[in-house]
């Protein structure tokens, strides 16, 4: 999570000349938060209403839940076929699959236990295809092969086959030329659809959010968002299922709101006590972001920590890149490699209230997991370590203006400073029980899934940040990297990185279909990328925040 520029003033400094001052300070200023104090006192229901809602929505999760038991009992014929997918696809797209996660995957394995070639329908191969690849079930492609055309192409007169089509071919690995295909092909039909005039107002919004991100790369409470306003408007919903999903995303709404009250007076007591005024202040988008990746209500201490530790790695991005000397950097690392007071001693005393802050909270943090019984936690103040020395080590080559030769070396010796394997470490810790020792020791070495996530962090951040970060002195980005190493312009430089994007998502594709570790884990590692690629789809959402505040809206602050 790199930092760009943009408004706010600066705490007291060492002295320097004024020039160089004025610079810096136009480097140090960022937008501050549209949120403040909001959801310390907001509170859309009562408790009594709150109430109400959860004894309604109990009785209707229990008859979905008999609706989809009856699903899973029904013979195999492609009607049936299609009414079962289309159930499983509607609870996972409107946020209330993780209430049947077991009757959902045994109605997936019997699905593709029975996969002999597939249906001869289009629409149900391709939603069976994405579905069960979607839960890592390895059905091949050559599903797809009876559906060409003369020209070996593979298309559909119906828009909802085609962007299901289209959403199928997204879950990709290395090697699969008829999904490739299906890509290019398909998607210039879907741009051409777009113009028609007389495509009805609904499809053409599912075609235009398709082409946007596809299914596969949507991040979940969000999709759940938008989707229950889509399945509205179907003629064919089931209005149980309707009702349940507005009730659950306002129960969970309020889960979240919860949490975010407890961290806005946590980041308000921090803010008191430390100067914070050279860094971002995004507590509220940080949390959005770590629901990304663990939205589950039950989940909301993984949240609240992830938001804690994921915000102090934001924070001392913001030290390394932006406020602090490279002696002073030297300083502040050797201190964090002692890990305590007395190292404060050697700090600059603008750095001194940070250093010791993020001491005691990492420190708190790690007493909180062991009270939990949690094995992992001493793992949480090693990932506060291993970033601070990744940074320190992007300063260094900051200020040898060092270009890495080809993009190949630059992704690999920047790897650590994008701080994504070590959130996806911190996610595995705060998930407890699930997680073991050899899962933590795979992650660390960059599996990779990993390595995919975190190529996708490093590009995508710096595809949307490029010009911006390189307006002041900053290490060389991706897309510098690679116009040296092809002799390309900027945008020829974006759309070769844009193919390594695409690589990422077949490999992490790929390892969920390898399940060698638990699938719970593997999927949490997929949320990031998904969250990551929402962050910076069009622009650096996490640093300029303003375009993200009706979608933080719909998440926390308004009732469906």
């Amino acid at each position: 999570m790199e930092a760009t520029t943009v408004t706010t003033s600066s705490p007291a400094a060492p002295a320097m000349p004024a020039a160089e001052a004025a610079e810096q300070d136009c480097r140090r200023r960022y937008a501050p938060s549209v949120w403040g104090d909001f959801f310390t006192s907001y509170q859309p229901c009562t408790p009594e209403e709150l109430l109400s809602m959860q004894e309604k929505a109990r009785a209707m999760k229990e008859e979905v839940r008999r609706t989809l038991l009856a699903a899973a009992a029904a013979s195999d014929d492609d009607s049936n076929l299609v009414r079962k997918l289309e159930l499983v696809d509607a609870l996972q797209r409107l946020g209330v699959d993780y209430h049947y996660k077991e009757e959902i995957e045994a109605l997936l394995r019997a699905v593709c236990g029975d996969e002999d070639g597939g249906s001869q329908d289009l629409y149900a191969t391709s939603l069976s295809f994405y579905l069960l690849r979607k839960h890592g079930c390895a059905v091949p492609s050559d599903v797809f092969e009876k559906f060409r055309d003369e020209q070996g192409n593979i298309s559909s007169d119906d828009v909802n086959t085609l962007i299901t089509l289209y959403d199928a071919a997204h879950m990709r690995v290395h090697g699969e030329d008829i999904l490739d295909s299906i890509i290019t092909f398909d998607k210039s039909r879907l741009q051409s659809l777009i113009m028609e005039t007389d495509l009805e107002p609904a499809l053409r919004e599912e075609v235009r959010v398709t082409l946007e991100t596809t299914r596969f790369r949507r991040v979940e409470r969000v999709e759940a968002r938008r989707f229950i306003s889509a399945y509205e408007k179907k003629a064919a919903r089931n209005e149980t299922l309707l009702e349940f999903a507005k009730l659950d995303y306002n129960i969970v709404q309020v889960v979240y709101r919860n949490e975010l009250k407890e961290l806005t007076i946590w980041w308000k007591d921090l803010r008191s006590r430390v100067d914070l005024t050279f860094s971002r202040d995004r507590l509220v988008e940080m949390h959005f972001w770590m629901m990304g990746i663990v939205y589950e209500p039950y989940h909301s201490y993984a949240r609240i920590m992830l938001t804690k530790q994921v915000l102090f790695v934001a924070l001392l991005d913001d030290i390394y890149d932006n406020y602090s000397s490279t002696e002073e950097s030297n300083i502040f690392t050797t201190a964090l490699e002692r890990w305590d007071e007395k190292a404060a001693e050697q700090i600059p005393e603008y750095l001194r209230p940070f250093y010791t802050n993020v001491v005691c909270n990492i420190d708190k943090v790690v007493q909180e997991l062991k009270l939990q019984n949690n094995k992992h936690a001493e793992v949480v103040r090693e990932m506060a370590l291993h970033v601070a020395k990744s940074y320190h080590a992007e300063v260094t080559w900051r200020d040898e203006h060092y270009i890495p030769a080809d993009v190949d070396e630059h992704l690999q010796i920047s790897l650590g400073s994008i701080a994504a394997m070590q959130t996806v470490v911190l996610t595995f810790v705060s998930l407890g029980d699930v997680t073991t020792r050899e899962a933590i020791d795979w992650a660390l070495t960059y599996p990779k899934i990993v390595r995919g996530v975190t190529v996708i962090a490093c590009i995508i951040n710096d595809i949307m940040s490029h010009e911006r970060e390189q307006a002041s002195d900053h290490m060389a980005s991706t897309v510098q990297t690679c116009m040296k190493q092809y002799g390309v312009t900027v945008e020829e430089a974006i759309e070769k990185l844009k193919v390594i994007l695409e690589e990422s998502w077949m490999d992490m594709v790929q390892k969920c279909l390898d399940q060698k570790h638990p699938m719970v884990l593997l999927e949490k590692v997929v949320s990031f990328a998904q969250s990551i690629d929402f962050f910076y789809k069009s622009e650096d959402l996490y640093t300029l925040p303003c375009n993200l505040k009706d979608t933080l809206t719909s998440m926390y602050a308004k009732f469906i």
